[in-house]
């Protein structure tokens, strides 16, 4: 997959786990690298569970981007919860 869509998807899956986690989005400073990372940690989990990760731009792509968007979401927010 390109680093462009790499970039997309990311972004997506990080604006939509944001949305879900904290029902408001963190902002496009925030959700793009969190979402990237998601993304990337989220292919890795995959991955190593035997499953296919991210492949392209397609649907599953953009869930297993999601589910790791969450994951990466889940755990900033609790390093750095504000009150």
């Amino acid at each position: 997959m390109s680093f462009l869509a790499w970039i997309v998807l990311g972004f997506l899956a990080g604006f939509i786990g944001s949305k879900v986690e904290k029902k408001r989005g963190g902002g496009i400073a925030l959700d793009l690298p969190l979402g990237i990372v998601g993304a990337v940690v989220g292919g890795l989990v995959f991955n190593g569970s035997g499953s296919h990760g991210a492949s392209g731009l397609s649907l599953y792509s953009l869930f297993v981007a999601f589910a790791g968007s969450l994951f990466v979401l889940a755990i900033y927010h609790a390093m750095f919860r504000r009150a």
